[in-house]
């Protein structure tokens, strides 16, 4: 740490800061942030639960404030408005858990405990009424016709007397019907989480409970609604006012359920997604290592009719852009069978001129003395390129090696192409498209895999970037 702090600390050596020194400083700290900024604003998002992710909640910390439920239910007398307070925190957040999370909850008994239009609205919340209008139709031995009601057409359903059959019901056997049909005046009851807030009342000054939608930094004022009273009033609330109470609550769940898979909505494993990547990342990089020196082996060793076409061929594919020969690779991909196959992602790129570029030039340093030497002591072509080329040529080979586990793992096109049709053989940049669909949009799992899928690239680039810089800078040298 000490030597750390010296390096950090240096001056032009004249006992004190200087001009020099403190542009040197300003922009070694703007970098440093340029940097570092971006990294942590990922990593503290991928922990921020999906509300406060979905409500683009600029706060800098994962958590969210207390919240209270905002109930709308729809009957014979309008639509009621109220609030209820003191719900856990799965019941707020029913349609954010996973199906198995639900299926773990005693619903019915937790309904037990409430009648009334808090019923109705916690009922239609969770997703009961279904269930429980199927239960009363089997119970009360109601015509079977009532299941297929809500599909039937308005001339369909006037063979049906509805009427008559909910006339035998009491209140709450009827308007449980009504609500599973659709009837009029019964539509969807609805809650939605607001948050809870204390403030003066406006006119009485008295202390309150007040349940509010996301607070606006830029809002002078809160429009709010009695928790405990007439939440069917709504009072505009000064912001300077309003107290809310934030706690600090990582969403762990990010991590941990993509990575077993148990996370909602998504149709991949992505703990599968990582072996596959680790697997196109190994093997790829390891025929890339050993195509790509024997081809700059025979380029820098031998001397032969075209070597100079061949390089110039080589070098030239650097300036085709990868999407002209998308089309290409994709039509060989199907003709050898790799579709759908982490080896239709291995083989296509199993050889990249850049790399032949990069050892060719640094085999160039390796003097032809010693293979001569080699060849006169009987050794084949094939011992002098491993036993001789090879070990000389490791802070090249190393440097690719290190490039090409960040091109391998960081890759999306080749993957998109060869294996888009097979879930099982998806690479972790493919399983990261997956947590955003038509219909459903996961972007805290999607955040916290991204953190995941930057982990091992980083790594590498952290403790091996002495070998990409050493092996670059010596390609050059005579």
């Amino acid at each position: 740490m000490s030597m750390v702090w010296d390096f950090l600390s240096r001056t032009q050596g004249r006992g004190r800061l200087t001009w020099t020194d403190w542009l040197s400083y300003a922009y070694l700290i703007f970098g440093f942030l340029i940097i570092l900024v971006p990294v942590i604003w990922l990593g503290l998002n991928s922990i921020k639960s999906q509300f406060q992710i979905e409500s683009q909640d600029l706060s800098l910390l994962p958590g969210d404030f207390d919240r209270v439920a905002r109930a709308t239910v729809n009957g014979p007398d309008g639509r009621e408005i109220f609030v209820i307070a003191d719900l856990p925190l799965w019941v707020l957040n029913w349609s954010d858990l996973s199906e198995a999370e639900q299926q773990g909850r005693d619903v019915t008994a937790y309904l037990n405990g409430f009648e009334g239009n808090a019923l109705y609205a916690l009922r239609s919340h969770l997703g009961q009424v279904s269930n429980a209008a199927r239960r009363l139709i089997a119970e009360e031995g109601l015509p079977d016709w009532l299941n297929r009601y809500a599909a039937l057409t308005p001339q369909s359903r006037e063979a049906f007397d509805l009427d008559a059959v909910v006339e035998m019901l009491n209140e709450d056997q009827r308007r449980l019907i009504l609500e599973y049909l659709g009837v009029e005046p019964y539509q969807p009851n609805r809650i939605v989480t607001q948050v809870l807030v204390t403030a003066p009342h406006p006119e009485t000054g008295e202390v309150m409970e007040w349940a509010i939608p996301n607070p606006n930094a830029s809002s002078e004022f809160f429009p709010g609604r009695a928790v405990r009273g007439d939440a069917s009033q709504v009072v505009r609330l000064p912001a300077e006012t309003v107290t809310a109470n934030r706690t600090i609550a990582p969403s762990w769940g990010n991590y941990s359920e993509p990575l077993t898979g148990t996370a909602y909505g998504v149709n991949v494993d992505f703990a599968t997604c990582i072996t596959n990547s680790v697997l196109v990342t190994v093997i790829a990089t390891l025929m890339t290592l050993l195509i790509n020196s024997m081809a700059a082996f025979a380029l820098s060793k031998y001397t032969f009719k075209g070597q100079t076409l061949f390089l110039v061929v080589i070098l030239a594919t650097l300036m085709v852009p990868a999407t002209i020969t998308l089309v290409g690779v994709f039509k060989a991909i199907n003709a050898t069978g790799l579709s759908g196959s982490i080896w239709g992602v291995i083989i296509p790129g199993a050889a990249t001129p850049a790399g032949v570029f990069l050892l060719r030039q640094y085999m160039l340093t390796i003097p032809d003395e010693l293979l001569e030497a080699a060849r006169m002591d009987s050794a084949s072509e094939w011992k002098v390129y491993w036993r001789i080329v090879l070990p000389l040529a490791l802070p090249a080979i190393a440097a690719l090696g290190i490039l090409s586990v960040i091109w391998r793992w960081n890759d999306l096109i080749i993957p998109m192409v060869a294996i888009a049709t097979n879930t099982e053989a998806y690479t972790i940049q493919l399983c990261l498209l997956e947590f955003r669909g038509e219909h459903i949009s996961q972007e805290h799992y999607r955040l916290a895999m991204t953190v995941v899928s930057l982990i091992p690239t980083t790594l590498v680039f952290v403790f091996l970037q002495k070998y990409i810089t050493t092996g670059i800078a010596n390609t050059g040298m005579k």
